[in-house]
């Protein structure tokens, strides 16, 4: 029997790239996004997935300006928490499994310990708070749920980290970059395979998904223009202090995906490898 996924946030950069892994597996998926269905406006929620036919819902669908948030706490919160909240009860009233896609924000970012997906949660930000509000939603509402933690997000479709590297690099020959957070950068088309992967098992619960290794942001900085041929910009590493953003950012992003092995899922190549192949993809 072949799945019939529903995707909220499908013109995203993971939201794109599920989509095309779907269609890669031969399984049916719905693309949503705000024009199709608005996450905000519960009677929306309820009609499109009720009658979708779908056997699952992935929620792509997010506030993610992280910064813009600390000013737009009321659009944040509404179309992370109560949105998320809205996806969820419109699954829960016809039984359908969720997974939502969640991120490190959640969690505080001290000490130097990787996070594992059951431990505390006590985010730093507005978008963290309420990314953990649409977390605690889908655990109150539904029994058969993922949430899939990610961070550091790349893909070909969106503005991200690297493309903002290669421009700078390009323009001004230098650039500053912090080095006190270190964390994982995931390639959202390595994580498209893993959430389709995922989306067709029982293996219900919270997992941690970025591709393997770890770096900060000054060493992924590096290794962008290494592999870009662009040995001679000159990279400084800097402190985060230093880089005053109107939202604090956690300084430990490492996160265990040990419980992507005991559940059998193939985990993420090295984020070297998942760089050396975004950088094919993208015309820069």
């Amino acid at each position: 029997m072949s799945m019939k996924i529903l995707v909220t946030g499908a013109k995203g950069q993971l939201g794109t790239d599920l989509m095309n892994e779907l269609a890669k597996r031969g399984l049916t998926g719905i693309g949503v996004d705000v024009d199709e269905m608005d996450i905000t406006d519960a009677a929306a929620c309820r009609r499109v997935i009720s009658q979708s036919g779908a056997d699952a819902v992935i929620h792509c669908a997010a506030y993610t300006a992280v910064d813009a948030a600390e000013d737009q706490v009321e659009l944040c919160r509404k179309i992370n928490g109560e949105g998320t909240r809205n996806v969820a009860q419109a699954c829960h009233d016809v039984d359908m499994k969720m997974m939502y896609i969640s991120t490190d924000y959640v969690f505080d970012g001290e000490g130097t310990r990787p996070w594992e997906p059951d431990d505390e949660r006590a985010p730093l930000n507005v978008y963290g708070q309420t990314k953990y509000e649409g977390e605690l939603a889908v655990e109150e509402l539904i029994e058969k749920y993922f949430t899939v933690r990610i961070a550091w997000v790349f893909g070909v479709g969106g503005k991200n980290f690297i493309k903002t590297m290669l421009r700078l690099g390009k323009e001004r020959g230098a650039v500053s970059v912090v080095d006190d957070q270190v964390g994982s950068p995931t390639y959202t088309y390595d994580l498209a395979r893993l959430l389709v992967d995922m989306i067709q098992t029982d293996h219900y619960g919270r997992y941690h998904a970025t591709n393997e290794g770890l770096c900060s942001w000054y060493e992924f900085a590096n290794e962008i223009f290494h592999q870009a041929g662009m040995d001679d910009v000159k990279v400084t590493p800097v402190s985060s202090s230093e880089f005053p953003a109107k939202a604090k950012r956690p300084a430990n992003s490492r996160m265990s995906k040990e419980k992507l092995s005991e559940n059998g899922f193939e985990r993420l190549p090295s984020w070297q490898d998942a760089l050396g192949r975004f950088l094919k993809e993208i015309e820069w």
